[in-house]
């Protein structure tokens, strides 16, 4: 099961303030413990909202909308994926996120990422065909991926 760690953003995420390096080395012992445990399959910081944008549709119409964005608690700072057997475990690993991030006071939200095979009922063939040459053109391209049923 993949689930999706990410990490809310706050005042200093959105300020644009670069982590220190003792959090870096925090958060690369962390990342290597994933990896080495088999189960780390992307992670990345986010730069702040102010440099995002959203593309809000309304009556089919696309409206873009430059940030910031006020609501600091609705943004996300960064994100870890993993491969986990069970939501326990990827608790589990949250954690042992390290305590040092945002200065102790940091916020990980947990959700997991859906599978084609949790659509079965709905899944035709050639839509598993279709996902199967995005899968195999992503593993050419030298992008992350994970077995999508």
């Amino acid at each position: 099961m993949r689930f999706l760690i990410l990490r809310k953003a706050d005042a200093s995420t959105e300020a644009g303030e670069v982590p220190d390096a003792a959090l870096l080395a925090a958060m690369g012992k962390y990342n290597e413990e994933l990896m080495k445990a088999g189960i780390l399959v992307a992670g990345e910081g986010l730069h702040p909202s102010a440099q995002g944008a959203r593309v809000k549709f309304s009556g089919g119409q696309p409206r873009v909308l430059d940030g910031p964005f006020a609501e600091t608690k609705e943004l996300i700072a960064g994100f870890t994926m993993i491969d986990v057997r069970s939501k326990e475990e990827a608790i589990e690993w949250l954690k042992r996120w390290p305590s040092i991030d945002g200065r102790g006071e940091v916020e990980l939200e947990l959700r997991r990422v859906y599978e084609l095979s949790d659509f079965d009922t709905g899944s035709t063939p050639e839509q598993k065909d279709a996902n199967a040459r995005m899968r195999d053109h992503l593993q050419e391209a030298g992008k992350p991926l994970t077995p999508q049923g």
